[in-house]
């Protein structure tokens, strides 16, 4: 069934002066219960008073009133009267007469609101009559005070507000109802008018005379969407692209700006205005103004040019230990827009890995040639068998020395390319470190170094198993190699908090001097020269241990130890 315009104006009228009808019913009956609670409460209070006048007058003591009942025969006998002492016990009920066995009344509701506020009443059952009550309670100097009514149908009909303001709202509502029913009636012939107009403007046609005859708001309201749908559905798509642009330039991480032919500001991001005044020597706070700035000149001639074409240049700026690279495109209307990049980063990252591509090569180089040379004289001269022997095996060495090289990089290389390779699992590391003691043993055994492990047995993390095999494997070849014989190794896990172990690896060797302690964690760094080269270490794998901790949300740091040797602290997330 299709409910007319004016029928929907109707009920929904008609629904809402019946909803703001019952509310204000609500508000007033509720206002008239809390007008008539109030007035019994203050009844109470008046005979509260009373009680406590014959209570100073006959000076007895609070111990003594249970003896005179006699003293409140003024007071009306539907009155239940307690006294109460200050610490909540029963001194006085002329309901009862156990008084002095009654429980200890001060967790009361009504007593504890008089308590704070000197005046409390509370509808509840009693806990020693077992009927309910409106309690009022006032507390005294000396007493509390407290006097309840038998909440029974007398007291409800006391206390409950009459029907007249039901009667009149209702009268009300049905005079509304009627001057609802007139004005929507009125407001249906008017639609009329208005869907015979739409459609003829909908058509092309000349607006017709209307009649306002009646007729369905619907229709109308239809007819008229039809109308705007189009044009809506243009504006709907031009004003979504327009607001995915201003997002993306706004989160985007470059600085954009678009100008107009005459240089006036468009649009601008926060980025934008950041890398302005962090490129210009003094504060620039309206963009517009960048043209006049000595960093900013190439670009202002660049736009300037007299030319008709779209035309696109970019630009490097270095300032503040910062790389900036400036993008213009000037469009055909000679507007332009202008993109600048922090590159800083980049350009960092670009340098580390040339010079990591050439330490390899360097590294490389001696490796190779050395091997180059052994192969050489074996093939070109015929050696006695000692000698050839002896060769081999320093050409064995120099492709174990390219094989840990290769590896380390390699390692190395994925840690920061591609962390998403290594699974995580959970990994025991007391059981993992006494892998890496079984295949350094004979190491360690021929150098005399004793090796001690101080951490629960069921310490567990959650990691790469070999990339923290990797950690202890290297530290402790670090150790034998350039720590020296007749010394200890130690690890520790000396403290934990939630999120993290806390571990101490050191030795009691030789140690480093001070000023090689903060590159210790670089590629290919040497204390000395020569010295990796001397024992075929690849001078990559405290690099290794380093981004392996990193890699695993920790971090690493190295000291003197006080006993001797180096003393790596680093952290594992659990």
């Amino acid at each position: 069934m299709k409910i007319s315009y004016r029928q929907r104006i109707f009920y929904g009228i008609a629904l809402a002066f019946l909803v703001f009808s019952a509310a204000i019913i609500l508000v007033e009956r509720q206002q008239e219960r809390r007008y008539r609670m109030s007035e019994a409460v203050s009844r109470l209070d008046g005979y509260a008073e009373i009680v406590n006048t014959i209570i100073s007058s006959a000076a007895v003591p609070l111990d003594s009133i249970s003896k005179a009942k006699e003293l409140f025969a003024l007071l009306p006998d539907s009155i239940r009267i307690t006294i109460i002492d200050a610490r909540g016990n029963v001194c006085f009920d002329n309901a009862t007469d156990s008084s002095e066995r009654a429980d200890n009344h001060i967790n009361r509701p009504e007593i504890r609101l008089a308590e704070e506020a000197r005046r409390g009443y509370s509808v509840r059952q009693s806990a020693s009559t077992g009927s309910e009550y409106l309690y009022y309670a006032r507390r005294f100097d000396s007493c509390f005070v407290r006097l309840a009514l038998t909440y029974n149908s007398e007291t409800r009909n006391m206390l409950r507000p009459d029907n007249f303001f039901i009667y009149i709202a209702a009268a009300l509502f049905l005079a509304a109802l009627i001057a609802v029913h007139f004005m929507a009636r009125r407001f249906g012939r008017s639609m009329k008018q208005l869907k015979e107009l739409a459609t003829a403007i909908k058509r092309g046609q000349n607006i017709p005379s209307v009649t306002f005859p009646e007729d369905e708001l619907g229709e109308i309201g239809n007819e008229l969407l039809d109308i705007f749908k189009q044009s809506e559905r243009n504006k709907q798509g031009i004003h979504l692209e327009r607001e995915k642009l201003i997002r993306h330039f706004k989160f985007s991480g470059e600085g954009l700006c678009i100008f107009n032919r005459d240089m006036k500001k468009v649009y601008a991001n926060s980025a934008f205005v950041q890398y302005v005044n962090l490129i210009s020597d003094s504060p620039i706070f309206d963009v517009e103004n960048i043209f006049q700035d000595q960093m900013f000149m190439p670009v202002a001639d660049f736009i300037r040019t007299d030319s008709k074409e779209e035309r696109y240049t970019d630009f490097r700026i270095r300032k503040n230990a910062k790389i900036f690279s400036l993008q213009v495109v000037v469009f055909v209307d000679l507007s332009f827009e202008i993109i600048i990049k922090d590159i800083s980063l980049a350009e960092k990252t670009k340098l580390l890995k040339q010079e990591m591509t050439g330490n390899i090569a360097h590294e490389l180089r001696t490796p190779v040639t050395t091997l180059r040379g052994y192969l050489e004289t074996l093939s070109n001269h015929k050696l006695p068998p000692d000698k050839q022997q002896q060769f081999i095996e320093r050409a064995f060495l120099q492709t174990v020395r390219l094989s840990n090289l290769i590896e380390d990089s390699s390692i190395i290389s994925k840690i920061e390319d591609a962390p998403s390779q290594f699974a995580l699992e959970d990994i025991v590391l007391p059981e993992l470190i006494s892998e890496v003691y079984a295949d350094l043993r004979d190491k360690l055994d021929e150098q005399c170094i004793r090796f001690n492990v101080d951490m629960s047995d069921t310490l567990t993390v959650k990691g790469n198993y070999s990339l923290l095999y990797s950690v202890f494997r290297n530290l402790i070849d670090n150790s034998i190699s350039y720590a020296g014989s007749n010394i200890e190794v130690n690890i520790k896990n000396y403290s934990e908090n939630e999120n993290y172990f806390y571990f101490s690896y050191y030795d009691t060797g030789a140690g480093v001097e001070e000023r090689h302690l903060n590159r210790l964690f670089e590629r290919f760094y040497r204390v000395s020269e020569g010295r990796t080269r001397d024992i075929g270490g690849s001078g990559l794998g405290l690099s290794i241990v380093k981004n392996a901790i990193l890699f695993h949300k920790g971090d690493i740091q190295v000291k003197h130890h006080h006993g001797g040797g180096l003393e790596f602290l680093f952290t594992l997330r659990k």
